[in-house]
């Protein structure tokens, strides 16, 4: 059965989505989009911090980051806002993020098959060139069943 709901669109539902739960507790902000790709970024502050004095964000705020940005993705791929569920996702940290700084999250959906979907990206602090980390995903669909 077709939905009759527009294709999701990340910039609109961003502002309820970022808004809420642990997005909206960390502060995850909407920066860009393309056909198959969200870029979220997550704001520097202190009680984000991993290690106390250090000024860097700590690892789990970034996994976070990088998650919503990959449900973002596939739902911006495929148009439609369906859940999913994270079955792996791989985080491979390069460097810690520079010491007071913001970092962006780039997640791009680059498969998707009847039940999975599979996303990479990069996490960097202002140079997209120097990542933070990168990502590799998998994500199961979740069929709706009406109760």
């Amino acid at each position: 059965m077709a939905s009759d709901l527009p294709p999701f669109d990340p910039a609109t539902a961003s502002g309820t989505m970022l808004r809420h739960g642990h997005p909206g507790w960390l502060g995850l902000r909407y920066g860009a989009h393309g056909d198959d790709w969200v870029e979220l970024t997550l704001p520097w502050r202190e009680d984000l911090v991993g290690e106390t004095g250090s000024g860097i964000l700590a690892t789990g705020p970034i996994v976070s980051l990088m998650d919503m940005a990959s449900g973002m993705a596939i739902w911006t791929a495929t148009g439609e806002f369906k859940a999913v569920a994270t079955l792996d996702l791989r985080v491979d940290y390069m460097r810690p993020a520079r010491e007071g700084a913001a970092v962006s999250g780039r997640a791009e959906c680059y498969r998707v098959t009847r039940s999975a979907a599979f996303v990479r990206g990069i996490a960097h602090d202002g140079a997209p060139d120097d990542p933070v980390a990168h990502v590799a995903g998998v994500f199961m669909s979740i069929p709706w069943r009406p109760r």
